[in-house]
């Protein structure tokens, strides 16, 4: 008998674009968000 490969993981690496963007979320998320409350909190003091 011979061995069965066992192995999951794929022998060449994906090229999957969702695994390339998921390593930036903790950066980008945050950066963004801070962006978000300075643009609302300037539209807030124009109108207001």
């Amino acid at each position: 008998m011979s061995h069965p490969s066992t192995s999951h993981t794929p022998a060449t690496p994906s090229d999957d674009p969702v695994e390339a963007v998921v390593q930036y979320i903790p950066v980008v998320l945050p950066v963004v968000g801070g962006i978000m409350i300075f643009l609302l909190a300037m539209i807030a003091v124009t109108m207001a």
